[in-house]
């Protein structure tokens, strides 16, 4: 596996030296958790926005942890003796993860502690300048930069359905974060990236996590796999953004416009096993005279179900402006500068895009005859993980496709946890103007329903049909319960389709 220019790279071959490493990391408390109570929650959160003044000045210190934050987080280099007592130094100089200078030593990768879901104490390796922040300009200097972890990044862990699969697939792995997540729950990981550094990075974030190594292949999008290889999970952070041209590796993708969004979306169908899921995240254009929403349910390969999920939409000059800033652009020549944004805003003018939008795409296979799409913009905050929210979401439309109007009445409903019922109107009326069901989990999801709708979901603990609440409930209003029973169903499967109610049995 051959390296690119920019600097060379430990051994991914010594899983021994690795396994060292780690042991010496843990033994220093170099973890997510020690890093948050060594640094304080304002200086933790400040990597993030790539400040790292309030973390150096918590680390002046000269204990095992404060020097390991300086060598793999801050990229400080430390006194050689001073880490030779609770580091393999030797080792580590050997295989590449550290390279001396008279009587100090400095990292060679950034390394970055990082939680897995149940706790578990990983290690996301990235090209130096890349471990806090996300790029913060480096991508104005290497091409080839692979970077650490990423709001992005994170987002796309939380929402993938994590049930136990045979096989899962990272498209466009980058430091392997996503692969790392799924040799949790799939005995075969495949990782791929156009980018050969990435995957040797990909290959040390597994070893230095002491997880399984993963099958790593070169290639774009679906290049790498053969064609009889079909996965249960697939999952991508592409190189989503729409530019012109494809100047930064870790972030251009190379097609026009949104096409490398729509041919990832398009022909990972046809790689899906019947049940498995496809998940990404992505940018598309709103195009002048098109519906943003049909633009997208274009995307969807047949003989699936999707869950799109529009999470923000920015216009093309902030959209622009935010990846100059990526790229580090405004802080070079003002002209060049200045011809960079001019040439963004000729791309978008020439294909007559308005706007972007960023957000969610899940997609699962399915046998039905008539297979879901759901379209909808949700700017508003969730609780992540939502891995276990999208699975379910499926989970009811299942239900909802084989259970017509008389079985849904037959059918019994819990209303789902931490579910609150707001009421709406002038202080001191007498009756509510609307009554609100809000949800304090998953999507968080809101919606108004008349007084049946509120009386049907108080009352559902599973212990009757949803026809003998319906009667009881046109037994207490005075209303035919015939009618009640024809007019509701509808307000039943969208109190489903949203969940706030599950089918009980």
């Amino acid at each position: 596996m051959s390296d690119s220019p920019l600097s060379p790279l430990p051994s991914a071959d010594r899983r021994d030296v690795t396994a060292r490493l780690r042991d010496a990391l843990l033994g220093a408390s170099f973890t997510a958790d020690g890093l948050l109570e060594l640094l304080g929650a304002a200086a933790y959160a400040a990597l993030a926005r790539s400040e790292t003044v309030p973390a150096l000045r918590a680390t002046r210190g000269d204990t095992p942890l404060e020097m390991l934050v300086r060598l793999f987080l801050l990229q400080q280099p430390v006194p050689h003796a001073r880490v030779a007592g609770f580091l393999p130094v030797d080792a580590c100089l050997e295989n590449g993860w550290l390279t001396r200078a008279g009587d100090e030593v400095a990292a060679t990768v950034d390394v970055r502690p990082y939680g897995g879901p149940d706790g578990e104490d990983w290690f996301i390796v990235s090209d130096l300048g890349c471990a806090v922040g996300g790029a913060g300009g480096i991508g104005s200097r290497d091409e080839g930069v692979v970077l650490g972890v990423g709001g992005a990044s994170t987002t796309l862990a939380g929402i993938t359905v994590r049930t136990p699969v045979a096989a899962a697939l990272d498209l466009g792995t980058g430091s392997g974060i996503q692969a790392l997540h799924a040799s949790r729950h799939a005995t075969r990981v495949t990782a791929t990236d156009l980018n050969p550094r990435a995957l040797h990075i990909t290959a040390l974030t597994l070893a230095l996590s002491g997880a399984p190594a993963a099958d790593l292949r070169e290639g774009s999008l679906f290049e790498p796999v053969r064609e009889d290889e079909t996965y249960d999970l697939i999952v991508s952070n592409p190189p989503f953004v729409i530019s012109p041209g494809a100047r930064l590796t870790y972030r251009d993708g190379g097609m026009g416009g949104d096409d490398l969004c729509r041919t990832l979306v398009q022909q990972s169908g046809q790689r899906l096993n019947e049940g498995g899921f496809a998940q990404f995240l992505a940018n598309w254009q709103h195009v002048e005279g098109e519906d943003w929403q049909d633009r997208l349910r274009s995307w969807v390969p047949r003989g699936c179900d999707a869950w799109i999920v529009q999470r923000e939409v920015q216009d093309v000059t902030q959209y622009a402006e935010l990846w100059l800033r990526d790229a580090g652009d405004h802080r070079g020549d003002t002209a060049e500068y200045q011809a960079r944004y001019d040439a963004w805003l000729d791309e978008f003018e020439a294909r007559k895009v308005k706007a972007v939008g960023f957000g969610w795409i899940t997609l699962r296979r399915t046998a039905a005859a008539e297979p879901s799409v759901t379209v909808e913009e949700w700017p508003h905050p969730v609780e992540q993980p939502l891995g276990d929210t999208v699975r379910a979401h499926f989970d009811r439309l299942d239900y909802l496709r084989v259970h017509d109007d008389v079985a849904l009445l037959a059918g019994h409903f819990r209303l789902a946890a931490e579910i609150v019922q707001e009421q709406v109107g002038l202080p001191g009326a007498e009756d509510p103007e609307h009554v609100v069901l809000r949800q304090h989990r998953g999507m968080r999801r809101a919606t108004k329903v008349d007084t049946v709708g509120a009386g049907f979901a108080g009352v559902c603990d599973g212990s009757l049909s949803a026809g003998r609440i319906l009667d009881a409930i046109a037994q207490l209003v005075g209303e035919d319960p015939v009618l009640l029973r024809d007019r509701t169903p509808a307000q039943i499967r969208l109190l489903v389709e949203q969940g706030f109610l599950e089918p009980a049995r």
